[in-house]
Formats: C-alpha cells, structure tokens, sequence
C-alpha cells in the first residue's frame, strides 16, 4: 500500500509542475462555464423545472461539472494515451516487469493526476461561478461528505473506462480513434452538455443506467440533494460501486488477455 500512496503522491506532484497549463486550464474551464451558463439560464428561462432542477440547481450542475471537468478526464486527457504509447513502443514489457501490479499503478498515477487537477482546475471556477450566480450549494456537511465520497467513486470509474480503452492498443496498436469514441461517448452520456434527467422516457432512464452517469450525473444529484435519506445515498453510492467493480474486473480480464498474447509495435 505504500508504494501505491507514494505513486498517488508522484503524479500530484507531476501535474503541479505545469503551472502554466493549469493557469489556462482554470481561465479556459472558467470561460466555458459562462457560456454554458448562460445558455442554461435562456433554457431555464423557457423551460422552469426542466430535468427536475430549478433554474439555480441547473446552474450549480454547470458550475460543479467545470470543477470536475478536468480531475474525471469527462472530455479526455488522463493517462490513457500514455498507456497506449508505452505499448506501442514497446515499453510496457518495463511496466510488466516491475514489482507492482499494472492496473494498480496506473489507478494511484491517475488519482494523484486527478487529486491536483480538482484543486488547482476546480475550486477557482466554482468560486467565480458562486460569485456571479446565484447557486443552490448545500448548507449541510454531510452533504458534502457523501458528495466527496461520491466523486472519489466517480474518479474510479472514469479510470476503468480509461483503462480499458487504453489496452485495446495491445490489438489496434493505434488508440486515437477509440480515444475519439470514448470522449464523445463520456460527453454525451455522463451529463457534461445537459443533465441526464433532461432525456426523456426510455431513453433517459437507459442513459442513467450507464456506467458514465456515475461519473458526473450521479455525483452532481447526491451534491444537489436528488438522493435524499441514508437509503437513497446508499443507493447511488452503491451504483457507482457497483459500476467501478464491474470496469475495474473486466479491465483486469482484459489486462490478463492482453499480456497473454503481448504484441507490441517496435517492441
């Protein structure tokens, strides 16, 4: 354990030493949420209660998301494509090799990635965005607790979708075009362009089933007080847990099969 807590610590401090790019990031994530912002307050605006939120919940989805943007990889970056040319070049074999278990390592690098991005990407444009709007934050500690409790779990399963999008390089030895897929697939389904309770019958309630709702929508509802009492926290914990043990498992079959049979390009 650790060796798996000094690898957490490792990757927050690589990600501290882009100062620069984590300035444009804040700046960047800050300007885009005005925009969505006040796109959400003219749809609001039209449609009161639209997706079961109030106009000022609807603009604490906005703002929170911008925080989470980054530190849950909702719109790509993370490790993945590290991964993928570490086994295009043939270095994964060195990876294989080490005294530590792949999926383990790859886990605690990313969530030291993804401690620093949600401090130094996150709280500033939720600051600005409290400032200029009126937001519906909880009052209630607790709240925030599960809140946290709940994004940690969100951080897990973005990991194991990145995980296994990044060992099909093993067969496609390529990965932009899945890395494409799965950018589009984690907008469009974990609430990054509109909250999933905005979709309508079956369809809705199939997007919320998906392993993606955890990793924004479910965190943003357990924030905005949707999962009220110990049973409906219990509950939307419980299924992004449930998700992070499925992903997690099928990404270490998917590891197991991948270095059975290891073709790497170069390597």
């Amino acid at each position: 354990m650790g060796l798996y807590l000094a690898v957490v610590a490792g990757g927050f401090r690589r990600y501290a030493t882009y100062g620069t790019a984590t300035a444009a990031g804040v700046f960047t994530n800050t300007v885009f949420g005005f925009i969505v912002a006040y796109t959400y307050i003219a749809l609001w605006d039209e449609r009161p209660g639209l997706g079961g939120y109030d106009q000022a919940q609807a603009l604490t989805f906005v703002w929170v998301s911008q925080s989470l943007l980054a530190a849950a990889a909702l719109i790509g970056g993370g490790f993945q494509e590290e991964l993928q040319e570490r086994i295009r070049t043939g270095d994964i074999a060195v990876d294989l090799y080490r005294p530590a278990d792949l999926q383990m390592w790859w886990l605690a690098a990313d969530l030291g990635r993804a401690g620093f991005q949600l401090a130094g990407r996150g709280v500033l444009p939720l600051v600005a965005g409290a400032l200029a709007f009126p937001l519906a934050l909880p009052a209630d500690p607790l709240r925030w607790l599960l809140f946290l409790v709940s994004v940690l779990l969100a951080l897990v399963v973005s990991f194991a979708l990145r995980y296994m999008v990044g060992l099909v390089a093993f067969w496609l030895m390529d990965g932009a075009g899945i890395n494409v897929m799965a950018t589009v697939a984690s907008i469009f389904f974990s609430g990054m362009l509109l909250p999933l309770t905005v979709f309508p019958g079956g369809f809705g309630e199939f997007v919320r089933t998906l392993p993606w709702a955890a990793m924004l929508q479910v965190p943003m509802d357990v924030l905005l007080g949707k999962h009220a009492g110990a049973g409906g926290a219990a509950e939307a914990l419980g299924f992004q847990a449930g998700w992070a043990l499925v992903l997690l498992g099928t990404g270490r079959l998917l590891q197991s099969a991948a270095t059975r049979k290891v073709v790497v390009q170069g390597g």
